[in-house]
């Protein structure tokens, strides 16, 4: 099933761009390759039915079971040992990755309270579009009667093959809001 998203980025937005930029080859205009999800855990992890919680909402949030991410060092000071799980992470694409950008552009960031826009400023190098939700209950498919354990969650709209201007632009065309200046 595609999603309309999808379905205005080949018929408005990639015509769009390809004009805009003099872009003649179709396969260098700018596309979403992926959207990645990460939640970093701290304290949860050291409590097993914290961490399921946590894994759980993630999933609801996405449709896809996330992956559990291993600390790579040692730190004494965060007694965080090498091998003990630090964080969850959820790669979308395809489908699911145009039907969460939806739910993000049409849903979920409308319902945070006095919202005026996501920052212009979250752009790498490459075009990558970071955004951090600190309350993750705007999300719809959260039942916020049972039990949670998620404090917030950063998600990362990668880009491929562009430059911080033509993904704004891009963004943009999708319905992204960002705050006017």
């Amino acid at each position: 099933m595609k999603s309309q998203l999808f379905e205005k980025y080949l018929s408005e937005v990639a015509p769009a761009l390809a004009k805009e930029f003099d872009i003649s080859n179709k396969l260098a205009i700018p596309t979403i390759e992926k959207i990645v999800l990460n939640v970093g855990v701290g304290e949860i992890a050291k409590n097993k039915e914290s961490l399921e919680l946590a894994k759980r909402d993630l999933a609801e949030i996405t449709g896809q079971i996330p992956s559990v991410r291993p600390a790579k060092i040692s730190v004494a000071s965060f007694n965080v040992r090498t091998g003990m799980p630090v964080g969850l992470s959820v790669t979308l694409r395809g489908g699911r990755m145009w039907a969460f950008l939806q739910r993000l552009i049409g849903i979920v960031l409308p319902r945070f309270r006095d919202f005026r826009g996501i920052s212009g400023k979250s752009f790498d190098k490459s075009g990558n579009y970071t955004l951090g939700i600190e309350e993750y209950s705007v999300f719809p498919e959260i039942d916020l009667a049972k039990p949670h354990a998620l404090k917030g969650f950063e998600i990362t709209i990668v880009v491929r093959g562009t430059n911080p201007e033509k993904s704004r632009k891009l963004l943009e065309g999708l319905g992204m809001p960002f705050e006017k200046n």
